[in-house]
């Protein structure tokens, strides 16, 4: 804890944030632009607010005092429970959630929040409606589907659920040429190089450089494994449990959920992946540990792509001396 720093503790809803800060002192303001200024007031270089990332409503606040040069953490609210969790609290109430968030605030080691730029965050809007879409897609397919079935369908349901579909598709072919024109625009040689990588392709491509902000924020290929949800979790106590270790699973799951579909592919196409699922399945594992295994190699190919500024290089072997 910096006892120069003054921490404010956010709770948020979709309508107010309560605030408690380090001296103890609560307040409440409505979750709007005026409530944002009030709040603002109260600030100054010293400050240093946290909140949880509650879905959509901290968004527009955590920009606000982004823009507002205060600094900003944005706490995975998993770490946020289990924190609350080991004080017994009984007491369960906005008022004691800012409080608690606050005390979290004093005993961790935060990280600064940097947000996305304005391309980034509609990229990210585009990802997210074309994935509603795809859902709407299938649904409306499966329908013209079970239409058929019947024998003798409705003219004027198939006419309308056949409108539907193109007009559907017409929205997503729309939105990915804008995505392909925003990913070309901020991350084109990126772009250009991950494709190089067998077992992905352009709209695979696209998805990295949106999902993980180009490979920015990432220092080790480790971390963007975790990020994504691909990293091991073991569990284990004495002699008598030893569950079967699994992914952890928390993390982005459109990334997690992509390489997944690539990783058959890359089984096909890429050596190094190829090579690395057949030594697993060899061992007796599961081919779907496997698989697994191929996502990571996939992922940390690409981080090695971005951060190296080379092509994909299939002969290339490590220059690291296992001892």
């Amino acid at each position: 804890m910096n006892k120069d720093i003054k921490y404010f503790g956010i709770d948020i809803s979709h309508l107010v944030f309560d605030v408690m800060d380090s001296d103890g002192n609560y307040y409440q303001f409505k979750n709007n632009e005026l409530g944002f200024k009030k709040f603002t007031k109260l600030l100054n270089n010293k400050s240093h607010c946290v909140m949880e990332a509650t879905g959509y409503y901290h968004y527009q606040l955590a920009y606000h005092l982004l823009e507002s040069g205060i600094k900003v953490s944005v706490e995975n609210p998993l770490s946020v429970k289990r924190f609350i969790q080991m004080g017994l609290s009984k007491v369960k109430t906005d008022k004691s959630d800012s409080k608690l968030i606050c005390a979290y605030a004093e005993q961790v080691e935060l990280k600064l929040w940097q947000g996305n730029s304005k391309e980034e965050i509609e990229c990210l809007q585009i990802v997210r409606t074309l994935s509603v879409y795809t859902k709407q897609s299938t649904m409306l397919k499966n329908k013209l589907h079970g239409e058929a079935v019947l024998g003798n369908p409705s003219k004027l349901v198939v006419t309308s659920l056949k409108r539907s579909l193109r007009q559907l598709i017409k929205e997503i072919k729309t939105l990915e040429d804008k995505l392909l024109i925003l990913v070309k625009q901020s991350h084109q040689d990126l772009f250009t190089r991950l494709k190089t990588i067998p077992g992905i392709g352009s709209k695979t491509a696209i998805m990295l450089v949106v999902l993980t902000g180009g490979f920015d924020r990432f220092t080790s290929a480790s971390e963007l494994c975790s990020y994504a949800g691909l990293t091991p979790v073991i569990r284990q106590s004495g002699s008598s449990v030893k569950g079967r270790p699994r992914i952890s699973k928390m993390g982005n799951q459109k990334l997690r959920n992509l390489l997944f579909m690539c990783s058959f592919n890359a089984c096909k196409y890429n050596k190094a992946c190829r090579d690395l699922y057949e030594r697993i399945v060899a061992k007796g594992k599961s081919k779907k540990l496997a698989l697994i295994a191929v996502c990571n190699k996939l992922l940390k190919q690409a981080f090695a792509l971005a951060k190296s500024g080379l092509i994909y290089d299939g002969n290339y072997k490590s220059t690291l001396v296992k001892n």
